[in-house]
């Protein structure tokens, strides 16, 4: 069942979205060498409190923290705690915020101090690989539309895109139908229609594109250990072009003063 959304509902989703973006760059201010991972978590969850919002990820499914905070090889679902992070790490930080009973969700890969050059690439063409996606997310197209144009754009640089998880619908729900594989063949999947709200995230890793779950059951790593960067964000479905919902201004703002 796909929820077609409304204009006060996708105005509402938009004020979610935005609200993850402006959280993710309260912590963008923080990361450097040697900051814990839980700090970053705590940070968040003072700041969507304070907006009167509640973290969108806390209690999902039993998950007991507010980030998801994914460090080199781990692609998605990592744990805040006690690990610090380290000078040439790249770390994605996914957040979800729940306001006026609508759910925003992005991610942001963020460099820590300076990263190899092949891995900065890694993170700049998965980036771009997200906007590739939402160009061809309009009236008219279909799913598998979306994942062609991530897949064919970061299959020419020789990545892999994670086939284990995908991005999905949004709205009441943290993740609602219809799923949005990264992946795909043209003309396939569910009819792009107005009123649809999706996530996109591309998960692109530099070696394989198979994936393991750590012990812990929530971290999932690329299986050969090479970096994994991700990014997402929140699109209304629209005649023409595709209108973001959510933002990297913010987050951006902060990494170009550092």
């Amino acid at each position: 069942m796909i929820y077609y959304k409304t204009e006060e509902e996708i105005e509402l989703i938009r004020e979610s979205s935005l609200l993850v973006g402006k959280t993710l760059a309260e912590v963008a201010k923080l990361i450097r060498p040697g900051i814990s991972t839980i700090t970053l978590d705590k940070v968040a969850e003072e700041y969507i409190r304070d907006f009167g919002a509640i973290p969108g990820f806390k209690g999902y499914k039993g998950y007991k923290y507010t980030l998801c905070i994914s460090i080199n090889e781990q692609v998605v679902h990592g744990l805040p705690g006690k690990r610090k992070l380290l000078e040439g790490d790249i770390v994605s930080i996914d957040c979800g915020v729940l306001k006026n009973d609508y759910y925003g969700d992005s991610a942001y890969t963020f460099a820590v101090g300076k990263v190899k050059e092949d891995v900065r690439m890694l993170m700049e063409r998965t980036k771009a690989s997200l906007y590739k996606g939402i160009e061809i997310a309009v009236v008219g197209k279909r799913v598998g539309d979306i994942g062609h144009a991530i897949q064919s754009f970061v299959e020419s640089f020789r990545y892999s895109v994670v086939r284990d998880l995908v991005g999905h619908g949004l709205g009441k729900n943290l993740h609602e139908k219809p799923e949005v594989p990264n992946y795909g063949k043209r003309g396939t999947g569910p009819k792009l229609k107005k009123g649809m709200v999706l996530a996109i995230e591309p998960m692109i890793n530099m070696g394989t594109k198979n994936v393991i779950q750590e012990k812990d059951g929530w971290t999932i790593r690329t299986s050969d250990m090479k970096p994994s960067a991700h990014y997402e964000h929140n699109v209304a479905i629209r005649h023409g072009e595709t209108e973001i919902l959510s933002t990297f201004k913010f987050i951006e703002e902060i990494i170009d003063k550092k």
